[in-house]
């Protein structure tokens, strides 16, 4: 509760330092918390757990900045971990990017990522993608570099070439984008193992790994990522898939009358514990 007198890395010092910079993906400020008290160094916020978890619609560009910024100002309220946060595709041309930046950086956001698809935009692993043109995308990326209010910020950006194009066109894009100002690289989606190592040996920048369960990348532990050429790594939905699935059980077991499953979560104390419920406690007897 207290705020600690420590300095934490920050986003850019651990892309640095790092083999990999593993993140975990959050979905809401539960979730930012857990990740906080396992031990992550950082944390990363995507569009497609939010788009489900808080507004029960898929992520197919039916959201804006907005209904994403509320999301993002809950879950950086409670963790202080350095976060990657998902910026789409900046919701219009590069003067939207620049707001978008400040809007985020202003929230706590330490790294973005921006992708070059039209809207409205999709999940990089569901089908229908669109590009924009290469200098397009080039101009948001100077915007974004050049505009930024903290010089610290990170900068990445996403490309979705692969699946519409291929790969060649996904490096393609990716060398500009760095020449642009991108601090680091994310090539969304790459079918095999092989077209990873492709990517690993094609940058010399911190690159992006999206281990999206269910998605058309294979799922790779984060040693095998390092080993391909990669320094940041996130588990976008892991989360997401799991709790989903365990709310189902939950919710079956209760209405089934059977209630087999009272008891097999976190107890009562380990929740408080959890949302800080101690320090809220000391709060109430000193003030009283």
């Amino acid at each position: 509760m207290k705020p600690t007198t420590m300095t934490k890395p920050t986003f850019r010092q651990l892309a640095a330092s790092e083999r990999p910079l593993v993140m975990p993906g959050a979905h809401d400020a539960l979730s930012a918390l857990l990740i906080k008290q396992a031990g992550f160094k950082a944390v990363f916020m995507g569009g497609f757990p939010i788009a489900g978890v808080r507004y029960g619609v898929p992520d197919i560009g039916l959201l804006g900045l907005r209904e994403f910024a509320d999301a993002y100002r809950d879950m950086l309220a409670v963790s202080d971990l350095p976060a990657l946060v998902d910026a789409d595709n900046g919701y219009g041309d590069h003067k939207n990017v620049v707001h978008v930046v400040h809007t985020l950086e202003r929230l706590g956001a330490q790294a973005l990522f921006f992708e070059d698809q039209v809207s409205p935009k999709r999940c990089g692993h569901i089908a229908g993608k669109a590009l924009v043109p290469v200098h397009e995308m080039e101009s948001k990326i100077r915007a974004a570099a050049g505009e930024r209010i903290n010089p610290d910020t990170f900068i990445i950006a996403r490309t979705d070439a692969r699946e519409v194009v291929g790969l060649d066109e996904a490096l393609r894009r990716g060398e500009r984008y760095l020449r642009a100002g991108a601090d680091g690289l994310f090539i969304e989606a790459p079918m095999s193992v092989e077209e990873m190592a492709i990517i690993g040996r094609a940058f010399d920048v911190p690159l992006l790994a999206n281990m999206l369960e269910g998605g058309r990348t294979p799922i790779l532990k984060p040693a095998q990522l390092e080993e391909l050429g990669f320094r940041l790594v996130i588990y976008g939905i892991s989360l997401l898939m799991r709790i989903t699935k365990v709310m189902r059980e939950a919710l079956e077991d209760i209405r089934s009358g059977e209630f087999k499953q009272v008891g097999t979560g976190v107890s009562f104390e380990e929740y408080k514990n959890i949302v800080g419920m101690t320090d809220w406690s000391r709060i109430e007897d000193q003030y009283k």
